[in-house]
């Protein structure tokens, strides 16, 4: 043999002396597919495909016995010629191949890519946290084009054993990485949708936030202005049960949304304007102040600390925190949600009073769900709300002793 081009015209290799061969050369297949076997002057041998793409001469790498097998080597051999015969290119395919990232990896590439468009803080760290908790242990490694939709249906119903509403979000998040993929060229179809998927349907549990007993309401107003909280604290958290309000609404309560009036008017016309930006409903909400939300607010001004918020917190400039509030009523030994105390308002209103329920539910700001009905009920019946929140407040009062209430809408 001659070392260093060895070949062996017409004649293929085979399993026995590719995995002996140890002589430096090339040892051609001869099946026609430029396959040849390069053996290095260490020993070490290499499977190469020698093919001509678009009138040029090209040397294909196709890894190394014994990882790859003749047959394997041959097979892939062949699969590039019919390739380049198609007006094909193997190696822009390989460049290509290697291209495409593990699902975790394109996972990263994405939340990177699309997290500075989402508002909420919490949402770009739970993309990616729960991914890690979910979704990468079981697939995380596999090539993005790989995955498939048996892969994330298995994933998504065990989430649903331990946290539901965690495995209904990741849903929409493997499904955002398979979009960005496809928009990256890296796959072409989303076995992430819903059609793929074919999850059973899942009930969704009712949400109940923990609420004080009407009762008890004036009582734990009460324990708050004795309690050593801030100032800023005690009021908006007061203001919050008189209005009904959503903790939210009233934290980023700014001064340009009161109209108070006059001191002769301000009983009959002091108003709460909420912008839609604000609300749930993302609809303007009026709110009618009683007498004792009135005196809030002047108390309010004195804590102006130059921003244009009713309630600042510690920081200057910042409102108070989501959990300030609701963590006050918990350290005070009530067990409550801040959120529930609509509840009790509501429960107030249908057990205490003559007020129609459209009136209480306008003055909890919920949309009407039912578009017949919607449609001819375009009033907000806001004087008879004013009446309503004025009773709540005397309520309020009259548990505490202060004075005695006649319950009634009139």
């Amino acid at each position: 043999m001659n070392k260093g081009n060895t070949r062996r015209p017409g004649k293929a290799l085979t399993a026995a002396f590719v995995r002996t061969v140890k002589e430096p050369g090339k040892y051609h297949d001869g099946a026609g597919t430029g396959l040849f076997l390069r053996v290095d002057p260490s020993g070490k041998s290499y499977w190469v495909q020698r093919v001509t793409i678009r009138g040029k001469r090209r040397e294909l790498g196709l890894g190394s016995p014994p990882t790859v097998t003749l047959a394997e080597a041959r097979e892939q051999a062949l699969d590039n010629k019919r390739l380049v015969r198609a007006g094909g290119d193997p190696l822009a395919e390989k460049r290509k191949a290697s291209a495409v990232l593990t699902f975790e990896e394109a996972a990263r590439k994405a939340h990177a890519e699309l997290s500075p468009t989402w508002k909420n803080p919490k949402d770009r760290a739970a993309f990616l946290s729960t991914l890690e908790m979910h979704i990468f242990p079981r697939f995380g490694r596999v090539p993005l084009p790989d995955v498939t939709s048996g892969d994330i249906r298995r994933a998504i119903l065990t989430a649903r054993q331990k946290t539901p509403e965690v495995a209904r979000k990741l849903v929409f998040r493997v499904s955002a990485v398979f979009k960005w993929g496809i928009a990256e060229n890296m796959c072409t179809v989303n076995p992430a949708t819903a059609q793929a998927l074919a999850l059973p349907r899942m009930e969704k549990a009712p949400v109940h936030r923990k609420a004080l007993p009407y009762p008890e309401v004036a009582s734990c107003i009460e324990a708050v202005k004795a309690s050593g909280a801030g100032r800023s604290t005690k009021l908006a958290l007061e203001f919050l049960v008189l209005t009904a309000s959503r903790s939210g609404e009233v934290r980023a309560a700014t001064w340009d949304e009161f109209d108070l009036g006059d001191r002769a008017t301000r009983a009959i016309c002091a108003t709460w304007e909420i912008p839609a930006s604000r609300m749930k409903a993302k609809k303007p909400h009026r709110v009618p102040l009683s007498a004792r939300a009135v005196e809030i607010l002047r108390e309010a001004e004195k804590l102006a600390d130059g921003s244009e918020l009713v309630f600042p917190g510690t920081k200057q400039g910042k409102a108070l925190s989501d959990m300030t509030l609701s963590k006050l009523v918990k350290q005070l030994g009530f067990d409550a949600d801040v959120h529930g105390f609509r509840t009790s308002f509501r429960t107030w209103a249908q057990e205490q009073t003559n007020f129609p329920r459209e009136v209480a539910e306008a003055a909890l700001a919920h949309v009407i769900k039912d578009k017949s009905e919607a449609a001819y009920a375009r009033s907000d019946v806001f004087e008879k709300r004013r009446k309503m929140m004025e009773t709540w407040g005397r309520f309020l009062r009259a548990e505490t002793g202060s004075n005695v209430v006649q319950i009634t809408s009139k």
